[in-house]
């Protein structure tokens, strides 16, 4: 992966902010009956899934804030038990509260984004999964609307994803991959380079199927 493709502010806010304004455009007509549907992901409602985009917002600002400070914030501050509980809790909202909470905390968390001074994006953040340069923040943030965008099952899905987070995102879980193979079976199967990028990244994400192949492994 080229290191500009690392990370770049001036790609990924524009990224992030443009993935928010299309899933904002999905969900207008949103119903209570679609929002109890089940997703593409295991054991989650759509509900589910809208709850948990909004509360990533919230804890993307929470780094954010926390950066500007000087300070080292956690995303979830009471670990994955507060994440899991807070997405149980908003799961059932009506329709109407899931469309303003995701446009409220997407808002707010680009709002954070215009505040960030330079040291702020030099910071670190705490995640559940460790910790995270403040800067790679917004890529981050641009990979989570886009992929549980399509694990709503509202549309198109990942055949839609954009085409530029394809091209990075697809050189980031290919370096991923690597590093999981034994010594000298680094490089992606065959299967996988024969298919389009939109559907290897898919797979190598756990949200698509390539004959010949099981799953890669790679969770996001």
């Amino acid at each position: 992966m080229n290191a500009a493709d690392r990370w770049n502010l001036e790609r990924d806010v524009p990224g992030a902010t443009a993935a928010h304004r299309r899933l904002d455009a999905l969900l207008a007509d949103l119903t209570d009956d679609v929002a109890r549907r089940p997703s593409l992901l295991p054991d989650w409602t759509v509900g589910h899934v809208l709850t948990h985009i909004a509360r990533n917002a919230d804890g993307h600002r929470n780094m954010l804030e926390a950066a500007n400070r000087g300070e080292v914030g956690a995303q979830y501050p009471g670990g994955l038990a507060q994440r899991g509980s807070d997405i149980d809790a908003g799961a059932a909202r009506p329709a109407a509260e899931l469309i303003a909470d995701v446009a409220a905390s997407s808002a707010a968390l680009e709002a954070a984004w215009a505040a960030m001074t330079p040291n702020g994006w030099q910071g670190t953040g705490d995640t559940v999964r460790g910790p995270v340069e403040v800067a790679d923040l917004p890529f981050r943030r641009w990979r989570e609307t886009v992929v549980h965008h399509a694990d709503l099952g509202l549309d198109d899905g990942w055949a839609s994803w954009p085409a530029d987070y394809v091209r990075i995102e697809l050189g980031r879980m290919t370096m991923l991959w690597a590093s999981r193979r034994p010594m000298g079976m680094t490089g992606l199967p065959a299967q996988a380079l024969a298919v389009p990028p939109h559907q290897r990244l898919a797979w190598l994400m756990g949200r698509a199927t390539i004959d010949g192949l099981g799953d890669a492994g790679l969770m996001v």
